[in-house]
């Protein structure tokens, strides 16, 4: 039986995901300031140094240092944690890799960002797409509590045998990391009883030496363990399922696996959307059944693993779909519409739209809902962009 929701603090998406690290206890956080990232590590330093929190913070010179020392320190068996934006998540792109190369289950906050030129500090997801292909677990949360819940959820999931592997929780910037919102804070009993202690499996242990990252030559196992690490992303599915199913037993927060569907029951259309932006989406949706249209919702929780089986089964039946995207690909359409394409391709003629919008951090209005929605009613199956001067 879930428990009844209820609210014991107002605070912003980025004070909430101070708390949710402290309440998952990690022991080791190392981070550089970028805005808007930069309040919650300012956060995490406050509890550090008021002692409410029993982790080593070490302050670095760049965001690539940043992920070094977590690499380090996870390696040598601590929980641990970092947090950037933007040219700061650009900057760790090589340590990315070896991070899930490496198979340690690092969880980072990214407030997502827009890439310059010209410098534009607003929401804008293009930052975390272009990691899409690093071996990180993606997740794109839709309000505060879902970034606390996700820093808890995610260090249980990372952590399983069966995956191993780093996981990034996005923020929308401003319209989560800034804004406050009502949240339900769990007791630190309640988490400890949901999430175990780390116990690294190849830990760093100078009883029993071993190299880790070594050289590979053709012949040696360099392939082998790439395919080690799209099969644990595959098994990942599996374990965020079922710990989705165990928080919601314990907290009493349903967050529907890897996508939740809204108004998809009998729905003849919908859009695909995730973050911030599916919660004008559920609204406009709401909106139009009172008018008479027969559309739904369906957010992307995960786009790594991204949730293809989820998608076709989620879409069989519709008339026409879209799929709403808050980044920059230079391709035929944007990340997410290529993969929600890629992934009904022979499995579905359904006609799917691809919608780039809310680049900068521009307004993505009722409106623009309402002409997207319309479009892919019309049975729309190109690309274009939303509300940009001189185009659609």
């Amino acid at each position: 039986m879930q428990k009844v929701q209820k609210y014991n603090a107002i605070m912003t998406g980025n004070e909430a995901v101070a708390v949710g690290v402290k309440l998952a206890r990690v022991g080791f956080i190392s981070a550089y300031p970028i805005t808007p990232q930069t309040t919650i590590v300012e956060k995490l330093a406050e509890m550090v140094a008021n002692r409410e929190i029993t982790a080593k913070y070490v302050e670095v010179e760049s965001e690539h240092s940043a992920m070094g020392a977590v690499f380090a320190s996870e390696l040598a068996g601590v929980r641990s944690y970092t947090a950037t934006s933007s040219h700061g998540l650009l900057y760790m792109h090589e340590m990315l890799h070896w991070t899930a190369g490496q198979r340690l289950p690092v969880v980072m906050s990214v407030v997502n960002r827009s890439i310059g030129p010209p410098w534009n500090i607003w929401s804008e997801q293009t930052d975390s797409m272009n990691q899409k292909d690093t071996g990180w677990l993606q997740v794109y949360c839709e309000s505060n509590q879902e970034a606390l819940d996700t820093i808890l959820m995610g260090y249980k999931i990372a952590e399983s045998s069966d995956v191993l592997l780093p996981l990034m929780s996005m923020e929308d910037a401003f319209i989560l990391s800034h804004t406050s919102e009502p949240v339900d804070l769990p007791s630190q009993e309640e988490v400890d009883s949901f999430l175990p202690g780390f116990d690294l499996p190849f830990r760093i242990d100078t009883g029993t030496p071993m190299g880790y990252g070594s050289y590979s030559t053709p012949d040696g196992p360099f392939m082998e363990l790439k395919r080690d690490m799209m099969e644990s992303m595959r098994n990942s599915r599996r374990i965020i399922e079922r710990v989705t199913r165990e928080f919601a037993d314990a907290f009493g927060r349903e967050y529907s696996g890897l996508v939740e569907q809204y108004m998809m029951s009998d729905a003849d259309y919908a859009l695909i959307a995730s973050g911030t932006l599916a919660s004008t989406g559920k609204y406009v949706v709401g909106k139009l059944r009172e008018k008479g249209w027969k559309v739904g919702l369906i957010r992307i929780r995960f786009f790594r693993p991204f949730p293809d089986e989820e998608l076709v089964k989620a879409v069989s039946g519709l008339k026409g779909v879209g799929v709403l995207d808050r980044s920059v690909s230079f391709s035929p359409a944007g990340s997410m519409a290529n993969e929600v394409r890629a992934a009904l391709y022979r499995k579905s003629n359904i006609p799917v739209a691809g919608f780039i919008a809310g680049l900068g951090g521009r307004d993505v209005k009722v409106e623009d809902f309402q002409n997207m929605f319309q479009m892919i009613r019309d049975g729309f199956s190109g690309s274009t962009y939303v509300n940009v001067r001189g185009g659609a």
